[in-house]
């Protein structure tokens, strides 16, 4: 297992991340600490966002502005302490005064020129060669660096007014309190703090969105919101909107939590937690955990970490401190699912035709999601496809016109009986009984049941099983990695629903429910549900059918 992070970057010749990094070093200075005033080096993982975040299209156009870049929005999620904020700050004067715009392709071999009084970073050029991507600077940048209160603007600005008077850009730009203002004297051209109490300046053309701690951007703090104002403002500019965070709680659905679920193919998503199978409770692993996310902070003196961390976790708040120093997406104590503990089930395999299954289903009409998932009798689920474009068994309404598309469904159901030897499938009648009684008259009643999620003892019992069975390292259960159906997993959280006295002691019933509306929990239940009747096969005696893999 590696000690860190695998990163991907693209080729020097197709970013302009490497003149952003040789920029910095060249021109800004830290900001405070030890060292002071000493020249600024971007850190290896701050290097790697950039080189990703300034990747370029391939057809880049002299004269696109946010269309000659890959990323139109990106996210740049880390632990506390590891230098987010002297990164943005860097990246702000980058964006206000440097070459960040893409200039064209370089025709010959030529060295960059600098327009910076006073500055002599021609002792150390930059050089570019034939195909390199070239820069030049904003004609009228205006940056807003934005949060949701005063004081975590300032864990910004507070790096970059130091940055900008030690440095040589002192000769160039004068800082103030609110606002610094461009040589070019425009009024519109500045860099500018906009928090939700202050929020008068959001809605202006914006080049730049520097977007602190959006972990805790939500709908009810307004900030949601914010974040759409401030994505027109720099649509309206050819400007590009960047986060920086730690990460954050799932239950929150925060504006952090929305983009780095995003489908959309232009979101950069700069995010490595390190190994799941690494337990934040042992302090053992722990220590590997803090040298995975600081490796590339040697600011940071890891002892204070594990002390803080341990101070948290003592005062119950152990959550909190896996998202702030264990880079980790990390819910409430009210969570269902122990996210690790589930990718540690992960099998990739193969199930061939004609193996013996059980099915779950739980299905919706036009808002939630609708799913099937299938398990052989040996305890491996996973998510199978159906038609000639082998969709998976999951239909998102969005993606039908905002309703269930009920005969593709259908369609799936009946090729599955085709294709596999179902011996038990347990649907939700919920919205689907007329289809429920469809498929028990054709495939029989004996084997199509409806098992209805509503009933409180029911549900509660299945949902203990299959964590129970996920949880316990002597079971034999394992799945198939499907990224949705973990997404849900993650969302999903309990709510209490009384008490069993006929233990002992006594245990404490539940339901599941999802945190916000936007976090679907639908393929838990047909997890849940796959499972139970697995398990009901199995116990009536129908396991003895030799189940086929084809291991990958």
């Amino acid at each position: 297992m590696s000690a860190g992070p695998e990163y991907r970057v693209p080729p020097a010749d197709r970013t302009l991340g490497r003149l952003a990094i040789w920029w910095m070093s060249h021109h800004l200075v830290i900001p405070e600490g030890d060292h002071a005033g000493e020249w600024f080096e971007p850190t290896l993982d701050h290097s790697v966002w950039l080189a990703n975040w300034y990747e370029l299209k391939p057809g880049a156009q002299l004269g696109e502005k946010a269309q000659a870049f890959r990323h139109r929005t990106g996210v740049w999620m880390a632990a506390q302490k590891v230098g987010k904020s002297p990164g943005v700050a860097a990246e702000s004067c980058f964006g206000f005064v440097g070459p960040e715009v893409f200039g064209g392709w370089a025709t010959h071999k030529h060295e960059y020129v600098c327009n910076i009084p006073g500055c002599d970073c021609d002792e150390d050029p930059f050089v570019y060669e034939a195909g390199d991507p070239m820069g030049i600077p904003w004609a009228t940048p205006r940056i807003q660096l934005c949060a949701v209160a005063e004081d975590q603007v300032e864990n910004t600005w507070g790096a970059l007014v130091p940055m900008i008077d030690q440095g040589p850009l002192a000769n160039l730009l004068t800082t103030g309190e609110a606002f610094i203002r461009h040589p070019s004297g425009n009024r519109d051209a500045l860099i500018e703090k906009v928090t939700s109490s202050a929020r008068a300046r959001l809605g202006a053309r914006i080049s730049h969105g520097k977007c602190d701690e959006t972990g805790l951007w939500t709908k009810t703090n307004g900030m949601a919101e914010f974040m759409r104002t401030l994505r027109r403002g720099a649509a309206g500019m050819g400007g590009r909107v960047s986060e920086s965070t730690n990460p954050p709680d799932p239950a929150e659905n925060s504006v952090a939590q929305q983009t780095i679920e995003s489908k959309r193919p232009d979101v950069y998503k700069h995010h490595f937690p390190p190994p799941e199978g690494w337990s934040f409770q042992k302090k053992a692993d722990r220590k590997k955990i803090f040298a995975w996310n600081y490796r590339s902070s040697p600011w940071v003196d890891q002892r204070d970490i594990e002390a803080e961390a341990s101070a948290l976790m003592e005062q119950g708040e152990s959550s909190d401190a896996e998202r702030f120093f264990g880079n980790r997406i990390k819910a409430g104590s009210d969570t269902w699912m122990d996210i690790a503990k589930w990718k540690a089930r992960e099998q990739q395999l193969v199930v061939r035709p004609r193996t013996t299954v059980a099915l779950g289903f739980d299905g919706s009409d036009n808002d939630d999601f609708t799913g099937i998932r299938l398990e052989t009798l040996d305890f491996h689920q996973f998510t199978p496809t159906y038609g000639p474009a082998d969709r998976p068994t999951q239909w998102d309404p969005a993606d039908w016109n905002g309703r269930i598309p009920r005969a593709e469904v259908m369609s799936a159901f009946r090729e599955l009986a085709t294709e596999f030897e179902i011996v038990r499938a347990y649907l939700d009648p919920f919205f689907w009984e007329s289809e429920a009684d469809h498929l028990a008259a054709e495939f029989g009643d004996k084997v199509f049941i409806k098992w209805p999620t509503n009933r409180l003892v029911p549900m509660w019992r299945s949902l203990e099983r299959m964590r129970t069975d996920v949880y316990n390292p002597e079971s034999g259960f394992t799945h198939d990695a499907d990224e949705q159906v973990m997404t849900h997993m993650r969302n999903a959280v309990t709510r209490a629903r009384g008490v069993d006295t006929s233990t002992n002691p006594p245990t404490r019933r539940y339901i599941l429910g999802k945190p916000n509306d936007h976090q679907k929990i639908d393929y838990v239940m047909s997890s849940v549900l796959a499972h139970e009747a697995a398990s009901d096969a199995v116990a009536s005696g129908k396991g003895s059918t030799e189940p086929e893999y084809v291991y990958i």
